[in-house]
């Protein structure tokens, strides 16, 4: 097992990380594998100024996001190596991580959002599944990743609550509304027309459906009920939050649902919130009115 290997069985099995931030390291780490190499060099031979070297020749081709996880992978890596005692200083430690401005979650309207839902069709299995789905990522708030990993034991009391496992390994408990339990319990109804597998949501084949799949169905119902703007998975889980708070849901509360480990992190739909606000007064103040 080469370096890389050992970190990525390190991050799954120890770390609890998710199967996509691990992607993301290996890639990382990849990519700066063979950049060394040109250089001559192995991965436990590269000093600060190699790494610095790297991102450097990153920085014309990355976002400033893919830069940013960029670092925190050769972090990562470089610890990981060090408390292996296969080097008694990590080269990523005197690192200097950019400054990232952070971008406003995409929020769908409560209108776009109803016209979606209302879009997949209930007379096939296939639609109510899409249904169900779509439900329980608003209804729900879950994360694409942690809605295809649900398994028939996970609908509890009646299906009148969900039990998710987020980001390292986290278990919560999430209570679903009326419209989510509704379309749950229709899609049961014909579950059986794509397949008996433990997992809740099949593909025609009768196998898990994925976060891909659920992406490129959502995207195909936005288009076709015309919403305003691009809806991918996540932006129903930042709908969810965004709607939730401009109703007055308490903050830490919405923190629970979501599963988010930091109050700051869930703290950014409050900016959405002033911003929508904002966008209302300008809209609809007779002195915000611009007259000729």
């Amino acid at each position: 097992m080469d370096a890389i290997d050992e970190f990525a069985d390190h991050l799954l099995r120890i770390a609890r990380a998710s199967p996509n931030t691990v992607r993301g390291y290996v890639s990382d780490l990849r990519q700066l594998a063979g950049w060394l190499s040109s250089a001559g060099k192995a991965l436990d031979e590269a000093d600060r100024d190699d790494l610095r070297g790297f991102l450097a020749s990153r920085f014309a081709h990355d976002q400033p996001a893919t830069l940013s996880r960029k670092q925190s992978s050769l972090r990562a890596f470089y610890d990981h190596r060090v408390r292996m005692g296969r080097l008694d200083d990590s080269p990523a430690r005197a690192l200097v991580r950019p400054k990232r401005r952070r971008s406003l979650p995409n929020v769908v309207t409560v209108d776009d959002v109803f016209a979606l839902l209302r879009t997949p069709s209930d007379k096939t299995a296939a639609g109510l599944r899409d249904r169900c789905a779509f439900e329980l990522l608003y209804g729900a708030g879950l994360r694409v990743s942690e809605l295809v990993g649900l398994d028939l034991e996970d609908l509890l009391d009646g299906v009148s609550a969900v039990r998710v496992l987020g980001k390292g390994g986290k278990e919560r408990l999430v209570p679903l509304v009326a419209k989510a339990r509704e379309a749950t319990l229709g899609y049961l109804e014909r579950r059986g027309e794509l397949g008996s597998g433990p997992a809740l949501l099949l593909n025609r084949r009768g196998g898990r459906l994925t976060t891909r799949s659920v992406a490129r169905h959502l995207a195909r119902y936005a288009l076709a009920c015309g919403t305003r703007r691009h809806v991918h998975p996540h932006a129903l889980r930042h709908s969810f939050a965004t709607h939730l708070l401009d109703m007055g849901a308490d903050l830490r509360g919405i923190q629970e649902l979501l599963g988010h480990a930091s109050l700051s992190t869930t703290q950014r739909y409050t900016h959405v919130s002033s911003e929508r606000l904002v966008q209302t007064y300008e809209d609809a103040h007779p002195r915000a009115r611009r007259r000729p």
